[in-house]
């Protein structure tokens, strides 16, 4: 693909935990690149550094050396304030949905616009139900989560994801508590999602049933890249 459209890049990533009284290293200098509208699946035995990757290049972990790019901005030495920016152009797809279940299935699409200066009541009502209907369960908007089938839910969390309009979603095993059927639904919709939308989907996995929806597969094996 071209250069120009790069969205995210990852230079010389490496991380550590506290692990008793050692450090220990779970990324070892992870180079890599990722493109608009692709879907990439990244792959590796329990414990390979996949979802602390996701975390760093979520923001949601502070790196310790290397750097991530997100466009032209980068992760490294970022502001608290520079961080919560870059999130509100990413998506987040959970294992677990993070549904609340006392509101209902439109109010939890709304919460990502709770803090959306230019959003008013009738925009964001709007804006969830066209995500809802983008997953193809508007008809369902205001019945409460816990009504929902497992699949169901995690097109609710698919919808949650969109509403911001995000350029790069990150999905941690989306499928894994999804029966076969469910799943292959889930995994269509986010393919829908990167060809229509033009979203950059990065997708954590264990799920060999997902697989044809890539139009990469990496493999993290002891937190080195293998592709």
């Amino acid at each position: 693909m071209e250069e120009e459209k790069t969205i995210i890049s990852i230079r010389g990533l490496r991380h550590s935990y506290q692990e008793g009284d050692e450090m220990k290293e779970v990324l070892h200098s992870v180079d890599m690149d990722f493109y608009k509208g692709e879907i990439v699946i990244i792959m590796g035995p329990s414990g390979s550094g996949k979802s602390t990757l996701l975390k760093v290049m979520g923001a949601q972990l502070t790196i310790q050396d290397g750097d991530v790019r997100i466009g032209d901005f980068s992760l490294k030495g970022a502001s608290p304030r520079q961080l919560m920016e870059i999130r509100r152009h990413l998506g987040f797809i959970f294992q677990s949905h993070h549904l609340i279940n006392s509101i209902s299935v439109l109010q939890n699409v709304q919460l990502p616009l709770a803090f959306d200066p230019t959003a008013t009541a009738k925009t964001s009502k709007e804006r969830a139900l066209k995500a809802l209907a983008t997953v193809g369960i508007e008809s369902q908007a205001f019945k409460k989560p816990s009504r929902l089938s497992g699949g169901q839910r995690q097109r609710v969390a698919i919808a949650r994801a969109l509403i911001r309009k995000p350029a790069i979603v990150l999905a941690d095993e989306p499928t894994a508590s999804l029966d076969e059927k469910s799943g292959r639904e889930v995994v269509e919709i986010i393919r829908e999602m990167a060809k229509t939308l033009g979203v950059t989907v990065v997708l954590v996995t264990h799920d060999n049933r997902i697989l044809d929806i890539a139009d990469r597969i990496v493999k993290l094996v002891d937190g080195r890249i293998r592709e």
